[in-house]
């Protein structure tokens, strides 16, 4: 009798342990923050954006309104600390710890030259080992490399594919010639960015383009950075004649409050020398970034009116010439034509890729397409007047364009076949595949211990049924 009482007893252990067990581990997320992976997932992994776009003769308007609790309008500033100026408020991993980043709207825009983004948007711009993700290229790397460490980049941007003669590899950079003839043949990417920070007090936009990298058109920016690295210490500070007084406060940037008609940011308008013999005060800010009117092709995109928050919404309108002149930096734009948008914004103080992305979508001009542009006279539309479009953004995680060609993606043959996204998938669809890839290994692993409980109470149920059937036959 004794060994079959153990057996029951041990039997039964196994059972109740790897029920414990399974009870334990059911429904415990493996979904979390993990900051040291370039990890943090949004409590929101979708979000609304209202869009209307009108045009007339000789200009295109784009107004974007999205919904956020508050605005953040503060960007990269010096605290002075302890006798030091000490930097807040650049792109950390998920939001900043005192919501110091500026809320964006961005645009990619194509004419039909680069046919791939029509059918799948940004994800096209994605390359390998880009910023911000899980295996982003290390600095030691980029400055090794023969082109990209004598142009001094510190990180691998959006790119577009046919830049590497490998696409999955980040150091197969082509050849100088065949990046210019790329260029001449309109394989870029048009970027309109607008920042709540270092552009819209001075209602510019900054205008950009992805290529083998993500470039600044030709021209002044909207901005520079106010850093002396020898002194430690800002090169301009505020006109205290100007805007009576010399810095910001600590209270009323970490507690994010500031005045659209009110001086929140440093332009060159108001800026003086900094003084270091100035008795500067523990919690003085001075803004790290100086705007200042840009020149040249990359100040073509302006704030039509004001960008405004108000009544819990963004409301934004960008406008530009439809033809700016730099058909190697701009995507020309006619009436009749048809042209590929990817809207992402960036909100609750996140920076770098924590942003919600659109798929892709077609504006037509007088043509055809999914968004309808509106045809005004004069110089402004009336805006009740405009159609109005409403869009989905989503969180993309970490899903990039060589995953998305390999083998590991059920989908790749159908990239191969050239099906749009929009024919296979819908935003909450992609956000859940982004943050999947996300945890893929721990997703796995959660399904290997699942599994591995499941055959191990499953033994020993049937163990147990067996002896207590064979107990009844011997009784």
């Amino acid at each position: 009798m004794m060994p079959r009482t153990l057996s029951k007893l041990l039997i039964t252990a196994l059972f109740a342990a790897g029920l414990l067990l399974s009870l334990m581990t059911h429904g415990t997320g493996v979904i979390t923050h993990d900051p040291e992976r370039n990890i943090w997932i949004p409590d929101e992994l979708t979000m609304p954006l209202r869009l209307q776009v009108a045009y007339n003769d000789e200009d295109i308007l784009f107004r974007y309104r999205w919904p956020q609790d508050e605005p953040h309008l503060y960007l990269d500033v010096l605290r002075y600390s302890d006798g030091q100026w000490v930097r807040y408020g650049t792109s950390p991993v998920g939001p900043d710890p005192h919501g110091i980043y500026e809320d964006r709207v961005t645009m990619l825009v194509d004419d039909g030259s680069v046919p791939e983004f029509s059918r799948y948007g940004g994800y096209l711009t994605v390359g390998d080992g880009m910023r911000f993700f899980t295996n982003a290229a290390t600095r030691e790397e980029i400055a090794a490399h023969p082109v990209l460490g004598p142009e001094r980049r510190s990180d691998i941007r959006k790119h577009l594919p046919a830049t590497r003669s490998d696409p999955g590899d980040w150091r197969t950079l082509v050849d100088e010639d065949t990046l210019a003839a790329q260029r001449r043949a309109g394989y870029f990417l048009d970027l309109w960015h607008w920042r709540a920070h270092r552009s819209n007090p001075i209602d510019v936009s900054d205008d950009q383009f992805v290529a083998q990298y993500r470039f600044g058109d030709s021209g002044r920016g909207p901005y520079f950075t106010n850093w002396d690295g020898e002194t430690r210490q800002p090169r301009l500070m505020f006109d205290p004649d100007a805007v009576g007084k010399h810095a910001l406060r600590w209270e009323d940037v970490s507690h994010n409050i500031a005045d659209f008609d009110g001086i929140y940011y440093l332009a060159e308008d108001f800026a003086v020398p900094f003084d270091p013999d100035h008795a500067w005060q523990e919690g003085d800010v001075i803004p790290r970034r100086v705007l200042r009117e840009p020149a040249g092709s990359r100040g073509d995109i302006r704030v039509d009116g004001k960008g405004r928050f108000a009544d819990g919404q963004w409301d934004v309108t960008l406008r530009r010439a439809l033809d700016t002149g730099n058909p190697q930096e701009d995507k020309i734009m006619h009436d009749g034509g048809v042209y590929d948008v990817g809207i992402a914004v960036h909100r609750h103080g996140t920076g770098s890729r924590w942003h919600y992305v659109s798929m892709p979508y077609q504006v037509g001009l007088g043509r055809k397409a999914e968004i309808q542009a509106t045809r005004f006279e004069g110089d402004s539309p009336d805006w009740d007047q405009i159609a109005t479009y409403d869009i989905t953004l989503f969180y993309p995680g970490q899903v990039n364009w060589p995953r998305l060609n390999s083998e590991i993606h059920a989908g790749a043959e159908y990239i191969r076949q050239g099906v749009p996204v929009k024919f296979r998938h819908n935003e909450a669809q992609l956000a859940q595949y982004g943050v999947e890839i996300e945890f893929e290994q721990e997703i796995r692993r959660q399904w290997f211990l699942t599994l591995l409980l499941g055959v191990a109470l499953i033994i020993s149920f049937v163990m147990s049924a067996s002896l207590l059937l064979g107990r009844k036959e011997e009784d």
